[in-house]
């Protein structure tokens, strides 16, 4: 992606646990945006809907299940993954930004060639297990979005894209976030999530990383389990693929949103 020098890119993942539903929450912290766009910075935005999604599979009668931080997607959970990402979540916050006054298009991964997948296995206690319809992304295509930057639009992007044979696939929000991130070498990429970044022993609050390079986080990646596993991978993709650094903040709060754009808070990992 060609940009000038002067200006800033900064890619965000928005999490579906920092979503609230309401306007007034989310105005600060878009308001920061529309602070930084005036003063030249360029905007990404990758959002999640994990919460979203499970109601709606619990509505559905059907069960939820996690393999290593990754969502089991059998085909009856990626037609409820689609509707909700591309859909309901995907939609709602286009019509939120553009209320709130920001220039916003909503695509998918598969709009343009974007995301690049295959499917995703796990190994497990030595073991490769399959996921179903999740893609691991193997390339990104950022032409739309250089298209949509340069003409004054914030892609936001929902993380489902298509593999090669045609198959619907359900992408990890922060695997999506950390590739698109280092494929525009992104000065910073922001994981907006529910927790106050990484800790080196959950659930003990005072493990909490402030500042860590790439390499010592790789030296320790595996040691993370749960939802924090993706984010952890997210932020080491993206500096390996390009990016600057990666952040990750509790999103459920605009405060820290801010502090994030102004270096502070959370936990940094630098290259």
């Amino acid at each position: 992606m060609n940009r000038e020098s002067d200006e800033a890119m900064i890619v965000i993942k928005y999490g579906g646990h920092a979503m609230t539903g309401d306007n007034n929450a989310i105005k600060p912290w878009v308001d920061a945006i529309k602070n930084e766009l005036a003063n030249g910075e360029q905007f990404i935005i990758v959002h999640g809907g994990g919460p979203q999604i499970d109601r709606e599979i619990s509505a559905a009668g059907l069960k939820k299940e996690v393999i290593g931080g990754y969502r089991v997607t059998t085909p009856e959970v990626f037609s409820i993954v689609e509707k909700v990402l591309t859909g309901t979540v995907l939609r709602n916050l286009v019509r939120t930004f553009k209320i709130l006054g920001l220039p916003a298009v909503g695509i998918s991964g598969s709009d343009g060639g974007l995301l690049e997948v295959e499917p995703k296995k796990i190994n497990v206690a030595g073991e490769w297990k399959s996921l179903g319809q999740v893609g691991d992304v193997r390339r990104v295509h950022p032409k739309i979005l250089d298209s949509l930057l340069s003409a004054g639009f914030i892609p936001i992007v929902s993380p489902v894209a298509t593999d090669e044979s045609g198959m619907g696939m359900n992408i990890n929000a922060d695997i999506a976030a950390g590739a698109i991130a280092g494929a525009v070498n992104a000065d910073q990429v922001i994981f907006m999530t529910d927790v106050a970044g990484i800790y080196a022993n959950w659930p003990d609050k005072s493990s909490l990383i402030t500042e860590i390079s790439a390499e010592k986080l790789s030296e320790i990646a595996e040691t993370f389990e749960e939802g924090m596993a993706p984010k952890v991978t997210a932020c080491l993709n993206a500096i390996r693929s390009g990016a600057q650094s990666a952040r990750i903040i509790d999103g459920t709060k605009s405060e820290n949103f801010v502090d994030a754009l102004n270096n502070r808070g959370g936990t940094l990992v630098y290259a």
